[in-house]
């Protein structure tokens, strides 16, 4: 049931990170609603993640998702969506994989640029224009 997570290229994350438990769902079922655990929880231990991902990526990761993680320091994520407890298993590992991706992205730094001479000009005509319009509406004493 457990697999290997391939994050990207080079990035997999071994089995051995992963902790599947299963529940039962909740809403309407059928005759064995009962019976059957198909609600799968999926945690990520991300101290045995560092070797792999490096802690960099593993602190980005714990203050991007810090509301995901549970006592223990792991990535909680439930699925439910499926009535099969196969196809929950295999959209809990996709929907992870694609949650720490998104979590390790490192954005680009914003390059400082500063305004155009003809920026500036024409912001300050603008100004001007303002203030002739504002003086215009002064009226001398009647």
């Amino acid at each position: 049931m457990l697999r290997d997570l391939e994050l990207g290229v080079g990035l997999v994350l071994p089995a051995a990170c992963f902790d599947l438990r299963f529940a039962r769902s909740g809403g309407p079922g059928g005759p064995h609603v009962n019976k059957t655990e198909t609600k799968v929880d999926l945690r990520c231990d991300l101290t045995r993640a560092l070797p792999v991902l490096g802690e960099e990526r593993v602190a980005r990761i714990r203050t991007k998702l810090a509301n995901r993680l549970d006592a223990d320091g792991r990535v909680l994520l439930t699925c439910e969506e499926f009535r099969s407890r196969h196809q929950n298993i295999e959209a809990a590992f996709e929907r992870m994989a694609a949650l720490l991706r998104t979590a390790m992205h490192k954005p680009k730094a914003r390059k400082k640029t500063k305004p155009t001479r003809s920026s500036q000009m024409k912001r300050l005509d603008e100004k001007k224009q303002r203030g002739a319009i504002k003086r215009g509406r002064r009226g001398g004493d009647e």
